[in-house]
């Protein structure tokens, strides 16, 4: 079926009453939730394009930040490059050796932190933020150590919504201010409005969970995603916080597992295959028509069969082949074919992630908005830091 026009999907093979999840889905869609607000194109930035538009002359910006304040925009920039004409540096661990590789001079530094106080990001803050740089912070509007950084270093400062989770930060400033400096166009990224009129994309959504839920239920906790398309990778890892900060709560919730295929054909499918049965699949694929074509002088006899092929049909091949396989072993899976790259088809795909894992955690009685346990890490790692 056509998610959209710019998505084909295939929903899994598994028959369930979706009445529940669509009453979720109205009662989601009927009160007034900030992050629900930030999908659509009525939202309000807190922002205004041609007060921060100086600072797209930059050709080398540096985006400081953990999680779900820089996972969306690595995605964006991975899955849009080609149309991107600047360099972003993501900084987003303790890589010391991508620390030193980062330009000392022309930068602009874009730190992003919606508490203002997490710790890894003020941590290369630290080390990489110069006074003589421009440095451009996006945080919450109250007495939290990086605003108080960036008044002393006389930066200008953007609010983050203080009702907007990091990990579904994405269509709100966390996302749309990169985005804006890599040149895309911020609006086609909100189509919210338009998703929720169509049919096909609102019934493939409450069919989708109501199957996920149903294997849930039949012991099925692992979401392999299995993507065949190098420019998504971090669009999955952004996918793989949203699922499992959200969900992973009172001993439930789903463990996304990012594979890169066909690499993984040599190294874990004979798992998938033939292994535990606790996981279900995602295929995910982009349509490449730009793809390298196989030199036909140097193949064998043998392999006439590659003859004046490209990557692109061999991938091709190989999704379906799996997808085939996976059929008569029974193993479920649903399968996503991307057949434009833009901003509306990743805008579309972040909306029916976000809402896909918020319904989700409704129908798990579980909050999908908050992360307890992680505090207690963050809370034992200062203790220990006081004590050094």
């Amino acid at each position: 079926m056509k998610l959209t026009k710019n998505i084909n999907f295939r929903n899994f093979n598994i028959k369930k009453p979706k009445k529940k999840i669509a009453n979720l889905l109205k009662d989601l869609l009927n009160n007034n939730y900030s992050i629900i607000d930030s999908m659509r194109n009525s939202y309000k930035d807190s922002f205004i394009k041609k007060n921060i538009s100086k600072y797209k002359k930059y050709s080398n910006i540096v985006l400081i930040g953990m999680g779900g304040s820089i996972l969306g925009a690595k995605a964006i920039y991975n899955f849009l490059e080609h149309k991107i004409k600047k360099n972003f540096y993501f900084i987003d661990n303790f890589d010391e050796d991508k620390i030193r590789k980062v330009p000392s001079k022309k930068n602009l530094n874009l730190i992003i932190s919606k508490s203002g106080n997490t710790l890894e990001t003020i941590v290369n803050s630290n080390i990489l933020l110069k006074r003589q740089q421009t440095n451009l912070f996006l945080t919450e509007n109250n007495h939290n150590y990086l605003r108080k950084l960036a008044e002393n270093l006389k930066s200008e400062i953007i609010n983050h919504n203080n009702f907007i989770g990091g990990r579904y930060s994405v269509l709100s400033e966390v996302g749309m201010v990169p985005a804006y400096l890599m040149g895309l166009n911020v609006k086609n990224f909100r189509k919210f409005n338009d998703l929720i009129k169509n049919k096909n994309f609102i019934n493939g959504l409450i069919i989708n969970v109501s199957q996920i839920l149903n294997l849930n239920k039949k012991k099925k906790f692992n979401s392999i995603i299995l993507n065949y398309d190098d420019r998504s990778i971090d669009l999955f890892y952004w996918y793989q916080q949203l699922v499992a900060e959200s969900l992973g709560k009172k001993s439930k919730g789903i463990l996304p597992v990012v594979s890169s295929m066909p690499r993984d054909n040599h190294s874990l499918m004979q798992f998938y295959l033939d292994g535990k049965k606790n996981n279900f699949y995602t295929f995910f694929n982009v349509i490449n028509d730009a793809s390298c074509k196989i030199n036909s002088n140097m193949l064998l006899r043998q392999l006439n069969y590659l003859n004046n092929k490209k990557i692109e049909n061999i991938k091709d091949a190989q999704f379906i082949a799996t997808q085939n396989i996976f059929k008569k072993k029974k193993i479920p899976f649903r399968t996503f074919n991307i057949k434009k790259r833009s901003e509306e088809t990743l805008g579309e795909l972040f909306v029916f992630f976000i809402l896909e894992t918020i319904l989700l955690g409704k129908a798990l009685n579980v909050n999908p908005f908050d992360q307890p346990s992680v505090e207690l890490i963050k809370n034992e790692t200062k203790k220990i830091l006081i004590k050094y």
